[in-house]
């Protein structure tokens, strides 16, 4: 999960996710110029987070708990 400190939709999102027992690994891309890279190559040249990516190499970006529940099979 991509996000930044200041993100209040990434702190959002990690809670919910975490209260579902989804774990995620954070990358904050002010920290991480590749990640910032990446998620810049993804959304169409913008810094927007949360950006997620999947083990199936997928991406979403903002998506709700509930995008992300659908993506992973979990209802």
């Amino acid at each position: 999960m991509y996000t930044t400190a200041w993100c209040g939709f990434c702190h959002r999102l990690k809670a919910q996710l975490g209260r579902e027992g989804v774990e995620v690994v954070e990358v904050d891309i002010e920290a991480d110029p590749e990640a910032a890279a990446f998620v810049e190559g993804v959304n169409g040249g913008n810094q927007t987070v949360p950006t997620l990516v999947f083990a199936d190499g997928t991406t979403m970006t903002n998506p709700s708990l509930g995008q992300v529940k659908a993506h992973l099979g979990l209802g």
